[in-house]
């Protein structure tokens, strides 16, 4: 019997990026680990504690390959919050990664990505594996340390191959991360 396969995250639906020259995919990422955080620059849990907490990340892992995204999820107080304001609100928050604008769905206030995600609100995060898989979901703020050590767990993690790829060292579908070797002073 052979493991059920893990769906891989759903794209994301951007209708304007900031912080990149390019549009980005998770399909285009794949390889690589993605920290996606969801906020809205209304949202007091966003910017007292969850944006602080991106740019530790984004401090800490800066040596890595992990990719870290913003989408700015507006999902009320849509006028108040137009690309032009959070254009400024970036620059006054010296946020440097990548945000993307959620966009927006047609009859309803809750935009495209939040919906492919099922996220409940803001601040949210989603980490997703190397392979494309969702490995953790949160509505909120986790402490820092939790956070970081699942990042870790991403970032430490081989891309996955399929047994039906001829992968025998992965015949149950996963690939175990090597354990490291054990340093004594």
């Amino acid at each position: 019997m052979t493991a059920p396969e893990t769906p891989l995250a759903p794209e994301l639906a951007v209708s304007e990026w900031f912080n990149t020259p390019v549009p980005l995919t998770l399909a285009g990422l794949r390889g690589r680990p993605v920290f996606l955080h969801s906020f809205q620059l209304l949202c007091p849990g966003s910017v007292a504690q969850a944006l602080p907490q991106v740019q530790r990340i984004e401090r800490v892992f800066a040596h890595t390959d992990l990719q870290v995204i913003g989408i700015h999820t507006v999902f009320e107080h849509h006028a108040a919050m137009s690309p032009v304001t959070l254009r400024a609100f970036l620059h006054e928050y010296r946020l440097k990664s990548p945000v993307g604008v959620d966009k927006a769905a047609e009859g309803s206030d809750i935009p495209v990505t939040m919906q492919r995600f099922g996220l409940r609100g803001t601040p949210s995060s989603v980490l997703i594996g190397r392979d494309g898989t969702i490995l953790h979901e949160a509505f909120g703020v986790e402490d820092d340390i939790a956070v970081g050590a699942r990042i870790a767990m991403a970032l430490s993690a081989p891309l996955a191959r399929s047994a039906a790829a001829g992968g025998d060292a992965c015949a149950d579908g996963r690939c175990a991360a090597p354990m490291p070797p054990v340093v004594e002073p």
